[in-house]
Parts: C-alpha cells; sequence; structure tokens
C-alpha cells in the first residue's frame, strides 16, 4: 500500500490539559497528526512539580512527547486575550479543570465557540460539568472510590484495593479523543464546531460489566471481592496460580479451551467428569477447579506453563514484572515502546500510541520539551505578533 499522511494532518490542537487525562488524549491527538500546542500556566502545569521527587517529571515526559509548549496566564486580560485570538486559529482546545473554571476566567466554552463557530471544545473532568457531584474535587484515586471500583478490586478477606493504574484517568482521556475525534468528522458535514465532554466516573461504570453481572445475578446483594477470580464469579477456570517462580495467568472462554487445557495437565481422563462439563458445573466447582489448575501450574515455572498451555491453544500469560515489560521486544519491534533519551529524566521506555492507521508508520517521538520552550515559535511565527507586543507580554507576565 502507498504511503499515506497522518489522518490529523493540518489540525491545531491548544492544549490546556492537566497532569494526565487531558495531555493523554492530547498525545493521541499529536501521534495521529496534529500539531499540539501545550498551554501551561507560567509556573507550569501541576506535573511540572512532581520533578522534585526522583522520577516523578516521568509521566509528564511520556505524555508530552511531539507537542509544543507555550506558557499563558489566563488571569491576566491580555492572556484571556490572547488565547481567544489562538482559538480563532486553532480547530481543538482541550481543558480537564475543575467545571466552572473557563467560565470564572471569561473564557468558556461559549465564549471560545462565539470567537471560533469551527471550534471543537473538548472538557474533560471528574463528574462532569453537571449533576450533584459536578464541583467535587476529583482525581483519579477519588473517582476509583466513588466508582466502586476500589470495592470490587481486592480478595474477599481484604479491604478495598485501588487498581494499580490510573485507570479512571486513562479511560477519561481515551474517551475524550474519542469524543473530538467524532465531532471533527460532524464538523466536516456541518462546518460546525461544539462542546464535547467526558466525565471520569462516566467512563468508569462500563468497565464493572463482570462485577454489576454478579451484582444483579444474586438479587442485588452486594458482591464480595473476587481476587484474581473473574468480576462475576461466572468463568471457571479464570485465575492467577502460582509457579515455580512466579506467577501465571489462565483463562478458559469456550469448552475447546477446558479440553486443551486438560491434555496440557495430562489429565483427559477428566474430560467426561460431569464436575467439569460445561462452565456452568465448572463455576459451581470452582474451588475444585482452581486446585486442578493450580497444583499443575505450581510444578512448573512461568515459561515452562506458558510454553505447554499456549502449545495447547489455552489463553495462558507469566505475570511480568516492569522490568519484563520495559524490555519487551514485541513491544518495542511493534513501534509501541522506542527508548528515548530524554533531556531531563534520561534514557526510558517512552509510549507510542496504540492507534495504528495502515499504510502511515507510528509517528517518531520527540522528547517532551522545557515549559514554554517555544513562546516566540508560536506567539511570534505562528500567531503572528510583532516583537514590541511579544516582549510587552513577556513583561506584563501574560505570557
Amino acid at each position: 500500500m502507498a504511503a499515506r499522511g497522518y489522518p490529523l494532518d493540518g489540525i491545531t490542537v491548544l492544549d490546556l490539559g492537566q497532569i494526565y487525562q487531558g495531555p493523554y488524549a492530547t498525545f493521541l491527538m499529536a501521534m495521529a497528526g496534529a500539531d499540539v500546542i501545550k498551554v501551561e500556566p507560567p509556573h507550569g502545569e501541576p506535573m511540572r512539580r512532581r520533578a522534585q521527587v526522583s522520577g516523578g517529571s516521568v509521566p509528564l515526559a511520556m505524555l508530552n512527547s511531539n507537542k509544543r509548549s507555550i506558557t499563558l496566564n489566563l488571569k491576566a486580560a491580555a492572556g484571556q486575550a490572547l488565547l481567544k485570538r489562538m482559538v480563532r486559529r486553532a480547530d481543538v482546545l482541550l481543558e480537564n479543570f475543575a467545571p466552572t473554571v473557563m467560565d470564572r476566567l471569561g473564557v468558556g466554552p461559549e465564549v471560545l465557540l462565539a470567537e471560533n463557530p469551527r471550534l471543537i471544545y473538548a472538557s474533560g473532568s471528574g463528574y462532569g460539568r453537571s449533576g450533584p457531584y459536578r464541583d467535587n474535587l476529583a482525581m483519579d484515586l477519588t473517582v476509583q472510590a466513588v466508582s466502586g471500583i476500589m470495592s470490587v478490586t481486592g480478595f474477599p478477606d481484604g479491604p478495598p484495593v485501588k487498581a494499580g493504574p490510573a485507570l479512571c484517568d486513562f479511560l477519561g482521556g481515551t474517551h475524550l479523543y474519542a469524543a473530538v475525534m467524532t465531532a471533527l468528522f460532524e464538523r466536516e458535514r456541518t462546518g460546525k464546531g461544539r462542546l464535547v465532554e467526558v466525565a471520569m466516573l462516566d467512563a468508569t461504570y462500563p468497565t464493572m460489566v463482570s462485577n454489576l453481572g454478579l451484582y444483579f445475578g444474586q438479587g442485588d446483594a452486594v458482591p464480595t471481592r473476587t481476587g484474581n477470580r473473574h468480576g462475576g464469579l461466572s468463568v471457571a477456570p479464570y485465575n492467577v496460580y502460582a509457579a515455580r517462580d512466579g506467577y501465571v495467568a489462565i483463562i478458559v472462554v469456550t469448552e475447546e479451551h477446558w479440553q486443551n487445557l486438560l491434555r496440557a495437565m495430562g489429565r483427559e481422563d477428566l474430560s467426561d467428569d460431569p464436575r467439569f462439563d460445561g462452565n456452568p458445573a465448572r463455576v459451581k466447582h470452582l474451588a475444585v477447579v482452581d486446585e486442578l489448575v493450580g497444583g499443575w501450574i505450581a510444578g512448573l515455572t512461568r515459561q515452562e506453563a506458558f510454553e505447554t498451555a499456549q502449545a495447547h491453544r489455552v489463553p495462558t500469560a507469566p505475570v511480568r514484572d516492569l522490568n519484563e515489560v520495559v524490555e519487551d521486544p514485541h513491544l518495542h519491534e511493534r513501534g509501541m515502546l522506542a527508548w528515548l533519551d530524554h533531556p531531563e529524566v534520561g534514557r526510558i521506555a517512552a509510549p507510542n500510541s496504540p492507534l495504528r492507521f495502515d499504510g502511515t508508520p507510528p509517528m517518531p517521538l520527540t522528547p517532551s520539551v522545557g515549559l514554554g520552550d517555544h513562546n516566540r515559535e508560536v506567539y511570534v511565527d505562528w500567531l503572528g505578533l510583532d516583537d514590541d507586543e511579544f516582549a510587552r507580554l513577556q513583561r506584563d507576565e501574560a505570557i
């Protein structure tokens, strides 16, 4: 297939995102070819403050590759006026402040859409722009708590546990990207922009479909946490089992998988056992199934168990640590991970976008840059300010 350009070539994005949710959405846009201009207050977005802690700057470096960086003081009238001028030339403005912040500054969606009716104004937040929780402070941890994710994570005899990754932030960011792309598609047909929004809380509920199946299936009784078993306790085997040198995850989805697993374990004698005849029977005898599979895994290394199960076409994977993941040859060969020598944080395995466009190779990563490194390039070369105006804005601390 002939080489093609990036899908978002020619799209300009004003990225007022902070922490994870907003910056991840705009990172996906940058890696799809958009010109993403990261707009930060003069002291920088909150993530820059984490530089005082070892490794604290790594997330900022990972989520802000391939963007330009400018500073803008939206608390100053001159800064607000400057944002309006940029909006007239932009396609997308994205922010994930609390829902009332931009309105209080006088540059909310109604004002900016009046400046540019073709603008896609994207708003990400914890609880949305409406509803009784709208003004509650929201971060990934608190949304995990209020959404129910913590209540279903962990083991039955332990306390609620947060998910290891920043699940809600990235669910919010991914959905915000989708909302922007949907609105851009609509604009191609109508010529009109619009406000789009995503609440992290809204984006998390569908992820608990298995747990909700258990909840509704047992008469609205609050279900127990299920550890590494299936969230709805409706699939068996589905668990993480201890090997000689770590852990292995195994899931059986079809009856073919189960028969294959019996062959892998050398237990074809159980193929007609009524206790395991179909998934409902195995779920009924869940403890026996786990004892059977766990006993087999216990005598093997992770790699031995994986190779044996894989040879018999059973969905299996070793539980790997981060050292193994960042060195993963599959992710590096696909271009999802690339070693990047970052001027601030050193050598890191930086992520590319998981979105792939046939005929267009993954965009090469360029390191995130220092705060305001592109002020002159954006304000003078792109926006068209003259040198005197640029200097005055600097003196007035508008930029």
